[in-house]
């Protein structure tokens, strides 16, 4: 039987319970009316018409108007017989009364056996009035009984009804959503077990059937999964990096034996325990977990590089935080379920990063001397006193001369970078006015852009308040943008030069109207070593200019950058605090 049938037949049920407590009212109600209709129009209505002629009796001698009222009450009792016996009284009231009017008014002894009829009328319908006022009596208390007697027993098929009916449906329901909550927590064991042959037993069948397969599935999985966590807890141990793993209560849950010798802890001493707890007494543990304890805390000032001591020297690890998250079945929303912290050993990369630092700076250094002989010589040739040139032999002059230059910006800039890389930059921060800083940097490039036949357009300066930089290394960035500028501007074109106060910062901006830079490349400029292609596809410098821009101005606390939206050519800034 469906639930739909059964409910069908519930309500069916219900509006028959209804209709029995309604017919069963209805019914006794309309006999009391009828018991009560009885009395009143059989009885009441005769002892009314006795007294109309008992009271015309009275008056019979004095009003001339008695005979007609007793005439019209009697035609109207004799239309009211409804009792045994009354009818022959009122027969004898008839012919007594006929006597009456046709002969002496006065007969005494007719009036008398009138008189005696009427009251026998009288007693008749009030004998009749309490024999039927007991039957309606008795119909009321049967009436009371038996809808006393159908109301309690519907009452109770009603109270029955609504306690277990609700239940019928809603303990199903219930079960299912135990069910599928334990199913959900990965209790494949769980199952249903009320019986019924509707919608819900199907439904029971149908989950049971699901959650067999599901457990066959997780035992049939296990053994592959419990292998796959081996080799993983393999890989993880074998490995030269150091690896902490932690929940999302961040409770420890695995640490390789390299992450136990640099934190100098037992692996048994830290898996399970809670990791801030172990941190109290371990400031490398507590150093890896201080953004995961307290995430708005500043980052170390080295950020992700760590110095060690290990195996009896300082080495370098480049510290990783994972987060790991994990999308449960059936939901959207990724939870978080833990981090993993690797300590990556990169000493034997610092080491050659070091190596090779010293040696361009040392090879730098030595190269200075050489090519400043060489610019020497070649200022002795173009002298007239050690002797004339001819054209070709000017012109390879001119070609030395330019090399020599160029090896000179070379050396320069892997000089800088030798600084920067090895964090030796060394600054005289003072107050230096804007107009000299863009006067000294355009006129040591007038030669250049002569050549190239740009001009300078300078506009802003005045007015401008002084700012807090490092003269020296503040005219190289803007020398080396505005050489950038001129090297990409076409010929008989300007560069503009702009400044502008931001606020506590003055800005400066670059801009040249040549081809610009290609979107992809917009983002890699400040690159070291990146050297974007012109538009014949060629490329030209040493890609070390605008890396080392980057690196003086931030270290003096301003910022440098590309400007968006710039066409045609491009754009470069950089701001520098006001004094």
């Amino acid at each position: 039987m469906t639930i739909k049938l059964k409910i069908s037949l519930a309500l069916s049920f219900l509006f028959a319970i209804l209709l029995l407590l309604g017919g069963s009212g209805i019914y006794y109600l309309n006999q009391l009316s009828d018991d009560a209709q009885a009395i009143l129009k059989d009885n009441y209505t005769s002892l009314q018409f006795v007294g109309r002629m008992q009271k015309a009796l009275l008056t019979w001698n004095t009003d001339p108007n008695a005979s007609k009222t007793f005439e019209s009450a009697l035609h109207e009792q004799e239309l009211n017989l409804t009792e045994e016996g009354e009818k022959e009284l009122v027969q004898a009231l008839r012919r007594d009364f006929a006597r009456l009017r046709s002969g002496n008014r006065t007969d005494s002894l007719t009036l008398a056996r009138i008189q005696q009829n009427l009251l026998q009328v009288g007693e008749i319908n009030q004998q009749a009035m309490f024999r039927k006022n007991t039957i309606a009596e008795k119909t009321a208390r049967d009436a009371l009984i038996w809808l006393a007697m159908t109301g309690t027993v519907c009452f109770l098929i009603l109270f029955s009804f609504i306690i277990n009916f609700p239940g019928y449906i809603a303990n199903p329901l219930r079960e299912l959503t135990r069910g599928i909550q334990e199913v959900a927590s990965r209790n494949f064991e769980e199952r249903l077990h009320f019986r019924s042959n509707d919608e819900f037993g199907e439904l029971a069948r149908a989950f049971n059937s699901m959650a067999h397969k599901l457990d066959e599935y997780e035992h049939t999985k296990l053994a592959d999964v419990l292998f796959e966590k081996k080799r993983i807890d393999t890989l993880i141990q074998l490995m030269d990096n150091g690896i902490i793993g932690l929940d999302e209560k961040k409770k420890i849950r695995f640490v390789n034996p390299v992450a136990c010798r640099l934190l100098g802890v037992d692996e048994a001493d830290m898996v399970g325990k809670y990791a801030p707890d172990v941190a109290l007494t371990n400031d490398l543990l507590r150093t890896l977990i201080q953004n995961l304890v307290s995430p708005a805390a500043e980052p170390p000032a080295v950020g992700n590089l760590l110095k060690i001591f290990d195996e009896g020297k300082e080495s370098y690890f480049n510290r990783q935080t994972h987060v790991v998250t994990l999308k449960r079945t059936g939901e959207n929303q990724p939870i978080a379920a833990g981090w993993v912290i690797v300590l990556e050993n990169i000493t034997a990369y610092q080491e050659r990063d070091l190596a090779k630092t010293n040696f361009i700076a040392t090879v730098s250094h030595e190269l200075k001397t050489p090519i400043s002989a060489i610019k020497m010589s070649l200022k002795l040739l173009d002298d007239q006193r050690v002797g004339p040139l001819n054209d070709e032999q000017k012109q390879l002059v001119d070609h030395v001369r330019n090399d020599a230059d160029r090896l000179l910006t070379i050396t320069g800039e892997l000089l800088n970078m030798a600084q920067v890389e090895s964090g030796q930059i060394q600054l005289t921060i003072k107050a230096v006015d804007p107009s000299e800083l863009v006067h000294y940097a355009t006129k040591a490039l007038d030669v250049a852009a002569g050549q190239r036949r740009v001009r300078f357009a300078v506009s802003g300066l005045a007015g401008l308040p002084a700012i807090k930089a490092d003269p020296d290394k503040a005219t190289w960035v803007l020398v080396n943008l505005l050489s950038n500028a001129v090297r990409h501007s076409p010929e008989d074109n300007v560069v503009a030069i702009s400044a502008r106060q931001i606020g506590n910062q003055v800005e400066f901006t670059v801009r040249d109207f040549g081809p610009g830079l290609r979107p992809e490349h917009r983002a890699r400029v400040f690159d070291r070593y990146f050297r974007a292609p012109g538009q014949n596809g060629s490329v030209s410098g040493t890609g070390l200019g605008l890396a080392i821009s980057k690196e003086f101005i931030q270290t003096m606390g301003g910022e440098i950058g590309l400007k968006d939206g710039i066409e045609p050519g491009a754009a470069f800034y950089f701001r520098l605090a006001v004094a």
